[in-house]
């Protein structure tokens, strides 16, 4: 009996996966910077740049020849001029704070904003 109401469960989890894969549309387009340098920062203040070679709708990235910026030993969020190779990394998409080319940023149009017809 207990394997049947768990089977159930997992029938409606599927129902619910269905539904999260509709919303889980990236609103960000990062393939205009495959193969190009960006700057990532994290959770927790870390911070690091690298070569865009892959990422997915959940904001995983694939950064290739990167390197972390070091914090400051005595306050977290300040960075220092000191830096480690890491080489090639995967960012878990959970923990990415933010996203910026290495050359600077261009403005868009506000993806949330709904245009008004008329």
């Amino acid at each position: 009996m207990a394997s049947g109401g768990g089977g159930g469960g997992g029938g409606g989890a599927g129902k619910m996966a269905d539904k999260e894969k509709k919303k889980k549309e990236s609103i960000l387009d990062l393939s205009k910077y495959i193969d190009k340098t960006i700057r990532v920062k994290f959770q927790g203040g870390r911070e690091a740049s690298g070569v865009l070679k892959g990422f997915d709708p959940l904001l995983n990235l694939v950064l290739d020849g990167t390197i972390e910026y070091m914090r400051d030993p005595d306050d977290q969020f300040k960075l220092t001029e000191d830096t480690r190779q890491l080489g090639l990394v995967v960012c878990r998409g959970t923990s990415v704070v933010l996203i910026c080319p290495q050359d600077g940023m261009e403005a868009i149009p506000n993806p949330f904003i709904q245009q008004q017809d008329g």
